[in-house]
């Protein structure tokens, strides 16, 4: 039996997004800096009933819209994108959504993961550095041999208070994945967390772990050794 996919074009796939559009949805997105309606599940699942298809990526990512952007990024051939072409991309992946997947589904998987996440640590747009501390973070948990915790300690510790919102919560993120990962550091980790008091009031659901890094790394720590 062929298994060959049927050529879609990004009309068709841009019409079929259109129609999921939900403005209950949509505004709920916005609260959050995203600019689109479409349900996650429901996206994932245009997704993958187009599989693989490479050229398609490119062009739905050219149309600028943020659901398909999001396709593009389930749909792409992840080492398929030169480092120069990442870059860029990341550089115009504004929203946040866009900027997750794009950072954890594609550049997580590139061969040029590690060159990227050094060059956008000392990147001076703090939403390009939060992809650097994003790709870090992964690194922390597991790939962490050549890594300087210490050192990047030491950068939490000295940058994380006044960050901004983006950067902020990656660097946040990347704090308590040392102090969860590395018994070595936990102790130092804690005490960041705890005088610097980042997120500390952060409104979380009842049953959800709060994104304050003491917090997080005790609950996590504890389920690992319960």
């Amino acid at each position: 039996m062929s298994t060959t996919i049927p050529e879609v074009s990004v009309a068709e796939v841009m019409a079929e997004l259109a129609a999921l559009d939900d403005p209950r949805i949509r505004a709920v997105n916005e609260k959050h800096g995203d600019d689109h309606g479409v349900n996650l599940t429901k996206l994932r699942a245009v997704a993958a009933r187009l599989k693989k298809q490479h050229d398609l990526a490119r062009a739905l990512w050219a149309t600028g819209d943020s659901a398909g952007r999001l396709v593009a990024l389930l749909v792409c051939r992840p080492r398929a994108f030169e480092r120069a072409e990442l870059d860029a991309m990341l550089r115009e992946a504004r929203t946040p959504k866009v900027h997750d997947w794009l950072v954890g589904y594609v550049v997580a998987k590139s061969p040029y993961a590690e060159a990227l996440r050094v060059s956008w640590l000392a990147d001076p747009d703090p939403v390009v550095a939060s992809a650097g501390w994003a790709l870090t973070t992964e690194r922390v948990a597991k790939k962490p041999d050549g890594l300087d915790l210490a050192g990047l300690l030491d950068v939490i510790e000295a940058e994380l208070k006044d960050a901004p919102d983006r950067l902020q919560w990656a660097m946040n993120h990347c704090l308590a994945q040392i102090g969860i990962e590395h018994a070595e550091h936990r102790a130092r980790a804690l005490d960041i967390g705890e005088r610097l008091q980042v997120l500390a009031d952060y409104p979380t659901p009842p049953n959800c772990t709060s994104p304050f890094a003491p917090a997080w790394i005790t609950e996590m720590v504890r389920r690992r050794e319960g």
